[in-house]
């Protein structure tokens, strides 16, 4: 608009200019002609014989008067249409900008009339979202080590030398949910069977972890991250590392809070590809659009994103409309996805099960580690065993965020085997069996899934199911052939323990690693871990003597229920005798649903999550609900 107004202010001048030329001129040359005649005349009166000749200069003088004249009406013509144009260039530029400020208004009440659901961006109950600087693995990796064979990082450097690590182990897949995804290596015990000729696949129901992210607020890896630099600043007193700890004179802490770290949203874009290929076919392609579900928090929203993003493409919101349950820590709202919100006693000193029984493990496995460790620290800065497993965490946090941590290094393979193990017990006693509140947490999911295979809708309250979403079919839909959610890890183990996932209901003792054990974190939630729920048609019985040949048996078409986690079958009969021991691990569908019926009220979920139940020791559940009253007889 500023250039406009100087061009129109230059040409006003211009013009003003050349009428006052051109009228200074015109003036000029009439002084001059009125000269001429007088000396004519005088010619005249002495010459008369050149009167004709004299006359000829006054009609070359008018001409030149007129086309001076039509020059200057022509000019003028020419500047004053540029004028117009250009004023007329401003009056629709002024235009477009209030057209544009209407539809930017008129957009802003559409999005704000949009139900908070549907809200990708902004975000509205994001979380903590602070993000660390840029890595730059190309100037900080070390590698090639010595004596080690040179692997290209990709991207993550895991080629670091592991003192104990004689059959090449890889540390990297034992740091359990803070895994960088990788697929289960040995399975649930079932082998994987294809699908039998003439049978097809008609629903999927995917329920995925969010991708690898920097630390949660408050975590341990951030209090030995403030600790050191506490030290290292001189804040606490001065200190020195030496040997192993000598790295730490430089070290700095450069992780954020919380959201999705690259590699994070490369694990969630490589699951959607993946899916695509796996279950492309079940999208009708048709110009409708599938529901997504996923949380507010931004890790969540994006990890959704990124998945839709690797499935559709980039264009995904042509396919899929995401809807987003509320998720934060300052109001409750009904929320499946991440259901531990609405049930009080399951982050309460009630449930603190399996942070006691780590704690015991920890200062065993620990205790050579500890004590190698704190003389490199000083005795003024007391590296104890909390340390050492915060250092730990460090080396998953940081390799999964930067690509490459030194911590890793200071820990024997032996050791590492044994942080795994702590995290299992863990898990175990705050989400699993021998939680409290370990069925309640994940009861809403299961309703949910069970509604969708009956095919209804929730119409009152059910645990923690937002009755507002799931009594509405175009926030709940029933029919949907491809079904994505998205959630955390220990809201993933409880609703593996809400299903009634009984396999992994041994209790873990603490003073030592069991090593046949089924519930193993790294293998059950990595980041980015996905539990698959196929529903599939087979034109028949199908036997369940898999390893034998495929064979269908007299009947009817039946429907059959597949559960894959972490891209290995997930045995239904192990779990579930009413669905027999079948080599494949399937389950019909009629059975799978009779068995769900019953869940709801097996995990209590009122009296696990408000009730005033009695505190007990890890170990001394394995059904995931809380004891009974005081004074009371279990029956």
């Amino acid at each position: 608009m500023s250039n406009l107004r100087d061009q129109q202010s230059e040409l006003s001048f211009q013009l003003q200019n050349g009428l006052l030329l051109s009228r200074q001129k015109s003036l000029e040359e009439a002084r001059g002609e009125e000269e001429k005649p007088d000396k004519q005349m005088h010619t005249k009166l002495r010459l008369l014989p050149t009167l004709e000749a004299s006359s000829t200069p006054l009609k070359r003088s008018d001409l030149r008067h007129q086309a001076f004249f039509i020059g200057q009406i022509v000019l003028l013509v020419v500047v004053v249409v540029q004028f117009i144009m250009l004023y007329r260039t401003c009056i629709l530029a002024a235009a477009g900008v209030a057209n544009a400020g209407l539809m930017k208004k008129q957009a802003s009440s559409s999005s704000s009339s949009r139900p908070d659901y549907y809200q990708t961006s902004p975000e509205l109950w994001p979380g903590p979202t602070p993000t660390g600087p840029a890595p730059f693995l190309a100037e900080t990796n070390p590698a090639p080590f010595s004596s080690t064979t040179y692997i290209p990082n990709s991207p993550l450097e895991t080629q670091v030398p592991i003192k104990g690590n004689s059959d090449n182990g890889n540390i990297f897949q034992l740091h359990g949910q803070l895994s960088h995804y990788f697929p289960n290596p040995v399975g649930f015990g079932v082998d994987e069977y294809s699908l039998p000729k003439d049978a097809h696949i008609a629903q999927l129901h995917m329920l995925s972890r969010h991708g690898s992210r920097y630390p949660t607020v408050g975590a341990g890896a951030q209090l030995l991250a403030e600790k050191i630099q506490n030290f290292t600043n001189g804040t606490l007193g001065e200190v020195t590392f030496t040997g192993e700890l000598s790295f730490l004179n430089n070290w700095q802490y450069t992780l954020g809070n919380e959201i999705l770290v690259p590699v994070g949203k490369q694990e969630l874009f490589d699951s959607g590809t993946l899916h695509q290929y796996m279950y492309g076919h079940l999208y009708p392609n048709n110009g409708s659009k599938i529901v997504a579900r996923s949380t507010t928090q931004d890790r969540m929203t994006k990890s959704a994103e990124y998945f839709l993003a690797g499935f559709f493409g980039l264009e995904w919101t042509s396919n899929a409309t995401l809807v987003l349950a509320i998720e934060t820590e300052t109001e409750v709202w009904n929320n499946t996805l991440a259901g531990y919100f609405n049930c009080d006693n399951s982050y309460g000193y009630k449930n603190e099960g399996g942070d006691n029984a780590t704690e015991q493990w920890v200062e065993i496995y620990l205790a050579d580690a500890t004590e190698r460790l704190a003389p490199n620290a000083g005795k003024h800065f007391n590296w104890t065993a909390e340390d050492s497993y915060n250092a730990q965490s460090l080396c998953a946090y940081e390799t999964v965020a930067v690509g490459y941590s030194s911590f890793c290094g200071l820990f024997t393979y032996e050791e590492w085997e044994g942080y795994e193990y702590s995290i299992d017990i863990n898990f175990a006693g705050q989400s699993g069996f021998q939680s409290p509140t370990g069925r309640a947490v994940g009861a809403g999911y299961v309703e949910e899934i069970r509604a969708r295979l009956e095919h209804h809708l929730i119409e009152k309250p059910t645990a923690q199911v937002n009755v507002t979403l799931d009594s509405n079919p175009k926030t709940f839909p029933l029919n949907q052939a491809l079904n994505f959610d998205f959630s955390h890890d220990t809201n993933i183990m409880g609703i593996l323990t809400a299903f009634g996932f009984t396999q992994f209901a041994e209790v873990l003792p603490v003073d030592h690693i069991k090593t046949d054990r089924q519930l193993v974190v790294s293998h059950m939630e990595p980041f980015a871990a996905r539990l698959d729920i196929e529903v599939i048609n087979t034109p028949s019985p199908l036997d369940g003597k898999r390893s034998e040949g495929d064979k269908y048996l007299d009947g009817d078409e039946t429907t059959y229920v597949h559960f894959i986690l972490n891209q290995r079958t997930l045995p239904l009969g192990v779990s579930y005798p009413e669905c027999g021991p079948r080599d494949d691990g399937w389950c019909t569908l009629e059975t799978f649903l009779d068995v769900l019926s019953t869940k709801l009220e097996e995990a209590q979920y009122d009296y696990s999550c408000n009730g005033d139940w009695p505190v007990v020791p890890y170990g001394a559940l394995t059904d995931g609900v809380p004891p009974p009253p005081t004074g009371t007889l279990a029956a």
